[in-house]
């Protein structure tokens, strides 16, 4: 399962946000293509704010995404549920700047803690 930003579980969610501070960066339109308890798959589109010329002003911009998420752990708020602990997304075709093609994020109890860097 995932946990969203209100800190509740999800499964094969059609959407998820990412910025769960300002929103500015969320998955639409998901489609599951896998789902076991070992890891997901999903095809859909990343909506990210180009924040241009400041967030407030700024354009939701539409990109291709396949979503993967590993990484299964006991959930604190309920141990017999497992949530998913990365979230990787690969960007097939354009990106938003400064994005690498392949941008992961680490999930822990309150939804995405944090995004590492790809090599």
């Amino acid at each position: 399962m995932l946990v969203d930003c209100s800190m509740k579980s999800q499964v094969r969610p059609d959407t998820f946000v990412l910025a769960c501070g300002d929103g500015n960066s969320r998955l639409v339109s998901l489609h599951w293509t896998k789902w076991t308890g070992r890891a997901a798959t999903a095809r859909g589109v990343n909506a990210v704010n180009d924040c241009k010329p400041y967030c407030a002003a700024g354009t939701f911009r539409s990109y291709p995404v396949v979503v993967r998420l590993e990484g299964p752990q006991p959930w604190k708020k309920d141990p017999q549920l497992r949530q998913f602990t990365r979230l990787s997304l690969v960007f097939p075709g354009a990106r938003p700047q400064g994005y690498q093609r392949v941008v992961t994020y680490q999930l822990g109890d309150s939804a995405i803690v944090a995004p590492q860097r790809a090599g």
